[in-house]
């Protein structure tokens, strides 16, 4: 496969059943940085809303393995509405629907199991979470519209991904609050700063086949926007932990998820694909330094 691409056929993926392999590269498997993503604002929440340790431990354990399934599942919806596109595209013309290795047809068998797992995933949870839980479909199957029809596709992402603070806050408190409100906002300003950055590395091939992003609409501007969307999501992490009851640990504690996102901002160089590729996966360790900050001002 030539010029740049994220897609990782080496590694565990070469050990696999040549037959599952493309399902594997499909799902992302291969590229965990997504369901870490997925999973993390739902990690925000438990850890600010759970009841107790026990109880914790177990909803992460089940919100690791929903983010795992339904992520697979999104990237399936994407790939069936994008395959045209994608062949179109550096990075993803390699894609298993887009390269032919996987059918359509078959693509929608694989996202049929999927679903019945995370559907399983999902009825271990309490009313509300599951109303909640079907109520993000409609998000996953619009996302990949968006960047058809508006310059904000990320803002779409962003509601998408951030819909696992209020799905996580629901199952460990039974309840929704002002409190999710603001960690599912806090979520949706950090995606939508780091999917910019992540934009970046098709921002050339979309503009000649008409996608839109905001990567393409703040394009030199994008450092400015990542400082506003940046700092809004720690405003709105520590408008959080003090609403929520936390102690003032919780805000020394976030000095350093917000000394991560501040590096971004000033190494981002948008005409360097492969950096932008990294500083998008390095924001696991900037969600799992909020998560940790959580925990300290709760315990």
């Amino acid at each position: 496969m030539q010029g740049h691409t994220d897609i990782q056929t080496q590694g565990w993926v070469a050990r696999l059943p040549a037959g599952w392999r493309p399902y594997a590269l499909l799902m992302r498997a291969d590229r965990p940085i997504g369901a870490w993503l997925l999973y993390l604002p739902g990690l925000w929440a438990i850890a600010m809303a759970a009841p107790g340790w026990g109880r914790g431990l177990w909803l992460a354990g089940l919100f690791a393995l929903g983010a795992l399934v339904m992520r697979g599942a999104g990237c399936v919806v994407n790939d069936l509405w994008d395959r045209d596109l994608d062949r179109m595209v550096e990075r993803t013309r390699g894609r298993p629907i887009a390269s032919g290795a996987i059918k359509p047809r078959q693509a929608l068998w694989f996202l049929i199991g999927l679903s019945v797992i995370g559907l399983l995933v999902l009825l271990q949870l309490n009313g509300l979470s599951i109303a909640l839980g079907a109520l993000s479909l409609l998000p996953v199957v619009l996302y990949p519209l968006a960047k058809r029809v508006t310059d904000y596709p990320q803002a779409v992402l962003g509601i998408t991904f951030g819909w696992g603070a209020t799905l996580g806050y629901a199952a460990a408190a039974e309840s929704w609050d002002f409190v999710a409100a603001l960690l599912h906002a806090a979520a949706f300003c950090w995606i939508l700063g780091y999917d910019t950055i992540y934009a970046h590395q098709d921002r050339k091939d979309d503009a000649a086949i008409g996608v839109r992003s905001t990567a393409r609409r703040f394009a030199t501007t994008t450092r400015p926007f990542l400082i506003a969307c940046y700092g809004a999501t720690l405003l709105l992490l520590a408008a959080a932990g003090w609403v929520g009851g936390l102690s003032w640990l919780y805000y020394p504690a976030l000095l350093l998820p917000a000394a991560m996102l501040g590096r971004q901002v000033m190494v981002l160089d948008i005409h360097n694909p492969a950096l932008c590729l990294a500083l998008f996966k390095a924001n696991r360790d900037v969600g799992l330094a909020v998560a940790l900050a959580i925990v300290i001002g709760r315990w």
